[in-house]
C-alpha cells in the first residue's frame, strides 16, 4: 500500500519559518515528480512547488524566494522549507507524487493526508 505521510506543520507567527517533510512508503518501483499543494479555507487547492527526480524545481510565484522544495531520493522524501511565513500562507499543505508501482504499469498520482500550517500573530 503506497502512502505519503506529511509532517512538520504547526502554528507560527508571521516571519517565522517551518520545514515540512513528506515520505513515500509502500510497494513501488519508481517515484517520479513530487510536489506540495495547499488549500486554504474556502479556496481551491493550489500548487506550491514541484520537484523532479533529477532535482528540477518549480515554485509558485506567491512563494518564490521564500519557499524552497528539495528532495532526498535515497529516503523517498521531499521537503518544503518555508521562510518568512505570512498569514496568507495559512492552509492545509498536501504532498503529491506520481508513483509507478510496477514496471510495465502506468504510474498514477497519490496524495498525503495533509498537514495544517497556521500563520498568525
Amino acid at each position: 500500500q503506497v502512502q505519503l505521510v506529511e509532517s512538520g506543520g504547526g502554528l507560527v507567527q508571521p516571519g517565522d519559518a517551518l520545514r515540512l517533510s513528506c515520505i513515500a512508503s509502500g510497494g513501488f518501483v519508481q517515484l517520479n515528480v513530487m510536489g506540495w499543494y495547499r488549500q486554504a479555507p474556502g479556496k481551491q487547492r493550489e500548487l506550491v512547488a514541484t520537484i523532479t527526480r533529477g532535482g528540477n524545481t518549480n515554485h509558485a510565484a506567491s512563494v518564490a524566494g521564500r519557499f524552497f522544495i528539495s528532495r532526498d531520493n535515497a529516503e523517498n522524501t521531499i521537503f518544503l522549507q518555508m521562510n518568512n511565513l505570512k498569514p496568507e500562507d495559512t492552509a492545509v499543505y498536501y504532498c503529491n507524487a506520481d508513483i509507478r508501482r510496477l514496471w510495465g504499469r502506468d504510474s498514477r498520482e497519490y496524495w498525503g493526508q495533509g498537514t495544517q500550517v497556521t500563520v498568525s500573530s
